[in-house]
């Protein structure tokens, strides 16, 4: 079965500076993209960005509660250094 997903667009008016405008035209140009697809890409990976900000990855899942609450870093450091200096 074959679906054909419609993309509905709509106009947006932005206020940016010119120069900032002339760049991005010129970057926009050297990536074969016109400003429009450039500039929906990055609102899509603001959003997708945004949308993860919760999720915590398998390794994270994994690594989380083997360091104890109470741990200080600076001494352990501190501790190590002595012992390798000694």
């Amino acid at each position: 079965m074959y679906v054909k997903q419609i993309a509905m667009y709509t106009k947006l008016t932005l206020n940016i500076e010119k120069d900032t405008v002339a760049k991005a035209k010129v970057y926009a140009k050297q990536q074969n993209q016109s400003l429009s697809k450039l500039i929906e890409a990055y609102l899509k990976s603001l959003a997708q960005e945004h949308a993860s900000l919760g999720e915590v990855s398998p390794l994270v899942s994994q690594l989380t509660g083997l360091i104890p609450a109470h741990f200080d870093e600076k001494e352990a450091y501190q501790n190590y250094q002595a012992q390798k200096h000694a």
